[in-house]
């Protein structure tokens, strides 16, 4: 596969502007273990092999255990996972795929109910953005 077109060379500005967003998003304080499942998570929905592997490059260079990088794609199912965890797994899986269901009040309230207002708030930034850089790896196809 080849890459159809360079991000960063061909929109410089736009590119530098993402990053400085993702930087904002990691000085919010929430638990940067959630934001490495939450990439990761959305990465593998969207289907971006190239996001899926460098999230899951950079959770490990940030020790979050192997077993929940392994488990994510059953998260629901796995034990490995606690409260906050699932809040914002489901969270990620609400706003990724909300095309036609939208986002219930039961969704929202799983995740107020283990986030604060602050963390769900930056958590929302958080996945739309990787939501938007898988849009940009899947249409450029960025090479795993």
């Amino acid at each position: 596969m080849t890459m159809r077109f360079n991000i960063g060379k061909v929109t410089p500005h736009l590119y530098e502007s993402l990053v400085a967003l993702n930087t904002a998003i990691a000085e919010q304080g929430v638990d940067p273990r959630l934001i490495h499942l939450i990439k990761i998570r959305v990465s593998q929905i969207n289907g971006c092999a190239f996001c899926v592997g460098m999230h899951v490059k950079e959770a490990i260079d940030d020790d979050v255990e192997q077993i929940h990088i392994d488990l994510l794609p059953v998260w629901r199912e796995a034990s490995a996972f606690n409260a906050r965890d699932r809040a914002a797994l489901s969270w990620a899986e609400a706003l990724t795929l909300l095309a036609g269901t939208g986002v219930s009040d039961e969704d929202y309230a799983l995740a107020h109910a283990e986030l604060s207002e602050q963390e769900l708030a930056a958590l929302t930034v958080a996945i739309g953005t990787m939501n938007l850089w898988n849009r940009i790896g899947v249409g450029a196809q960025m090479p795993a």
